[in-house]
């Protein structure tokens, strides 16, 4: 089955990281773009996470998991190799109603992490549902060039006059037209 394409923000939301190898890495770069109410949990941590975690003064403890550690958060990252581990975890993750990704297992995950593309409020997501992440990364890297570089500043002033007009078709229209002008731009 496929994952629902969602945009959720995770401002006032807790994220737990369990592990902090190279994958755990990745995931933490990939969160920072959003929010950095991030803490992780592990018994080792690599020079590069501790760098992360230095910067952002995000907190961390360096133990094993320990049953409880999900309670008050979230979303839970699981990124560590021991599968019945992760297994343990989805499911006390059911009893808190947090929402779990199990890292390279599917069948833990509430949701999945999709190559992206984030420029300033513009953020496009390819997921294959798991099925290759391979190809949507190679998609990302070609949707990637395709974006014009002043796609940040176009979106400011459209998000300004959506903004500062009033609601209505008339300003519907005018946003509607300005985008239209702005991709058959791209095309010339």
């Amino acid at each position: 089955m496929s994952y629902f394409p969602a945009f959720i923000t995770l401002k006032n939301k807790k994220i737990l990281i369990i592990g902090a190898g190279y994958v755990a890495y990745e995931k933490l770069e990939h969160l920072l773009d959003f929010t950095e109410n991030i803490s992780i949990i592990s018994q080792d941590f690599t020079e590069q996470m501790t760098e992360l975690i230095q910067k952002y003064s995000l907190e961390s403890v360096e133990r094993s998991y320990q049953v409880g550690d999900i309670k008050n958060f979230d979303v839970v990252i699981i990124a560590v190799d021991d599968i019945p581990l992760q297994a343990k975890i989805y499911e006390e993750a059911r009893q808190y109603r947090c929402l779990c990704n199990a890292v390279d297992s599917v069948k833990y995950c509430d949701f999945i992490f999709p190559s992206y593309i984030k420029k300033g409020d513009l953020t496009i997501a390819v997921s294959t549902s798991g099925a290759s992440p391979a190809l949507a990364k190679q998609l990302r890297i070609y949707l990637q060039k395709l974006i014009p570089e002043n796609i940040s500043s176009f979106l400011i002033e459209m998000k300004s006059l959506r903004k500062n007009l009033p609601k209505g078709k008339e300003r519907m229209h005018l946003l509607e037209d300005k985008a239209k002008t702005y991709i058959k731009k791209l095309g010339k």
